[in-house]
């Protein structure tokens, strides 16, 4: 882990934090919603095409370099495949066959898979505050999946391939710290998102009928526009923003809110009652973000007398 790397998350992307929680957590409930009259690959190619598309047209208005340097295209592709291609497939048609807040909790295992990784991998060091953070936060995962296990043998595909998003959300993640690409956070993610949805357009291309478009209804209609500006062109961006700017466990662990909005998401717009397990669950989820929010109190008095002025001040890492 890069020693500019912060243990816990600043307080600066808390608002970021907060945006992309219910985004991303009220988002699975729209999934459902647009998959139930759009095909998954004409679905996925709107939301990235026209995401990226948002994207690339703000930093084009607002002149902000579109350039990534020509020796790091591989790596970018390869992070494209990981966390654009296989997750957006993956989930697409996972979400078709199990319940959105069931699939929302399988998706947030990724902690349970990055996590350990990024100590193999990446040398990161576990420290009692990760470690407990890790603990609540998978008690929470474990609570809300509970009561799913029966039903998790009914649909036994489409709890498959949604835990096989999480896997590969939490190894693109990896890559994005091991191999990281030198562009500004918002040109990496519209390149990304565009190059990523390569392999889904063709797909659409191939196997979807894009007239049927036309006879998609207001709901399902409304929830791909959510998708297109909120859940891909800002959200997207906020992810990146996160992941490459603090350690893969205080990214991880950040993470684990937005399961358990998907599934407030699910009663709220579907109307289930919450009980024990999802209440339960929000305390959990709490307390592990706890861990990596609030900077422990040694810690920050020593930032705060490093950061004093004087002669031996180091500059600020620059902005990723």
């Amino acid at each position: 882990m890069s020693r500019d790397e912060p243990e816990h998350l600043p307080r600066h992307l808390w608002w970021i934090l907060a945006g992309l929680t219910f985004v991303w957590g009220f988002n699975w409930t729209a999934l459902k919603v647009a998959l139930s009259e759009v095909a998954p690959f004409t679905f996925r190619t709107i939301c990235l095409a026209a995401g990226s598309g948002l994207l690339f047209a703000f930093l084009r208005l607002s002149r902000q370099p579109l350039a990534v340097p020509r020796s790091e295209w591989p790596q970018l592709v390869l992070i494209a495949l990981f966390t654009i291609t296989a997750w957006n497939l993956l989930v697409a048609f996972g979400v078709r066959l199990i319940p959105s807040g069931r699939a929302a909790i399988l998706a947030y295992t990724m902690p349970a898979w990055a996590i350990p990784l990024s100590v193999w991998l990446l040398g990161e060091r576990m420290n009692g505050r990760k470690i407990l953070g890790l603990a609540l936060g998978m008690g929470g995962i474990a609570l809300l999946l509970w009561d799913e296990v029966a039903r998790l043998q009914g649909a036994p595909l489409g709890s498959l391939l949604v835990l096989g998003a999480a896997v590969t959300w939490a190894i693109g993640t990896l890559l994005q710290k091991k191999y990281p690409v030198r562009a500004p956070v918002a040109a990496y993610t519209a390149w990304i998102m565009l190059i990523g949805g390569i392999p889904i357009y063709a797909g659409a291309l191939l196997s979807d009928d894009f007239g049927a478009l036309a006879r998609v209804e207001f709901w399902p209609a409304l929830a791909v526009t959510y998708n297109v500006v909120f859940a891909f062109a800002w959200a997207h961006w906020a992810w990146i923003k996160l992941a490459t700017t603090v350690s893969v466990t205080t990214f991880s662990l950040s993470m684990l809110m937005v399961p358990v909005v998907g599934v407030f998401s699910g009663m709220l717009f579907l109307g289930e009652r919450p009980g024990f397990a999802e209440f339960g669950a929000l305390v959990l989820v709490l307390g592990s973000l706890a861990t990596v929010m609030v900077q422990p109190a040694a810690r920050a008095s020593s930032a705060a007398a490093g950061s004093a002025p004087g002669p031996s001040s180091a500059p600020p890492p620059r902005d990723r």
